[in-house]
């Protein structure tokens, strides 16, 4: 190394030691033999009279679909992020839409049929306003959330509001008209009103009996047969004629008649799906 350095030689390293041997194995590392594979077969099933020709084509082509690719894969990388922030603001404005057609339906009670009316068809209006990338008028899954909204802002929870919505619900993308709306709207308040008065009956029959909170929701099933009347506003008048009289008669029947026979307990959930059910029921449909 000091004579080296005294002759003002530098060593060298061999830089062909971090490269493959041979060529074949540098052809092996970047895949070429896959492409070359490929070209060949390409080549052999089309015999072409100018295989030089053919093969510089065939490479030029292959070059190019590739340069294409990585621009294409990066257009749609952006499409995708504009497609997910477009859609992120489209609910963003579904949801102000439906807290501010909420906020106009509980202005007025359901009772004060006037003023009640012309909040359904303000809240109508704002639902049907056009946004982005659609189109005016109210659809079916914008109607369906704002059903499930008004249950659930009524205290009645999911799994009993569940059938209700299913029997009123419209497919996504229908066109739900006024009277419809106005319709399941409504009956969506009484039906959160009912099973607010189911539970204050149930909680009356403490400790809950079976056979006397199977004489309330008899006395219910029997208030609402007695409407005769498809407004779902009727239900709930039946149900609040169910006076504290009424109901003890009842009770004291069904205790009478149940002399002797052993004593069952229902639970709330059992006495909120049945009365639920009774509602749910006589709900009709508008065409």
């Amino acid at each position: 190394m000091a004579n080296a350095l005294q002759s003002g030689v530098v060593p060298v390293t061999d830089s062909r030691s971090s490269k493959p041997d041979t060529d074949t194995e540098f052809l092996t590392q970047v895949g070429a033999g896959a492409v070359l594979r490929g070209a060949l077969l390409k080549l052999l099933e089309v015999r072409s009279e100018d295989p030089i020709g053919f093969l510089a084509d065939h490479f030029g082509n292959l070059a190019q679909s590739l340069e294409n690719g990585d621009s294409g894969s990066a257009v749609e990388g952006d499409q995708k992020k504009k497609q997910h922030q477009q859609q992120a603001l489209q609910a963003s404005e579904e949801q102000n839409q439906h807290a501010r057609a909420l906020w106009h339906l509980t202005q007025a009670h359901h009772s004060q049929r006037s003023a009640f009316n012309n909040n359904v068809a303000v809240a109508f209006s704002l639902l049907s306003r056009g946004g982005r990338k659609r189109k005016p008028g109210l659809k079916g899954r914008m109607y369906t959330e704002l059903l499930r909204r008004v249950c659930r802002d009524g205290g009645v929870a999911e799994p009993v509001s569940a059938p209700l919505i299913k029997k009123l619900h419209c497919q996504d993308h229908e066109a739900v008209p006024f009277d419809l709306f106005r319709h399941a709207v409504l009956t969506c308040f009484v039906f959160a009103d009912f099973m607010r008065k189911s539970r204050s009956l149930f909680e009356a029959v403490s400790p809950s009996d079976g056979i006397l909170c199977r004489a309330v929701l008899g006395s219910l099933r029997d208030a609402l047969e007695t409407t005769g009347c498809s407004d779902p506003a009727r239900y709930l008048e039946a149900s609040a004629k169910l006076t504290p009289g009424r109901l003890a008669q009842a009770m004291d029947r069904a205790q009478t008649l149940a002399s002797g026979t052993p004593s069952t307990l229902m639970g709330q959930e059992e006495f909120i799906e049945e009365a639920s059910a009774l509602f749910i029921s006589r709900v009709k449909l508008v065409s």
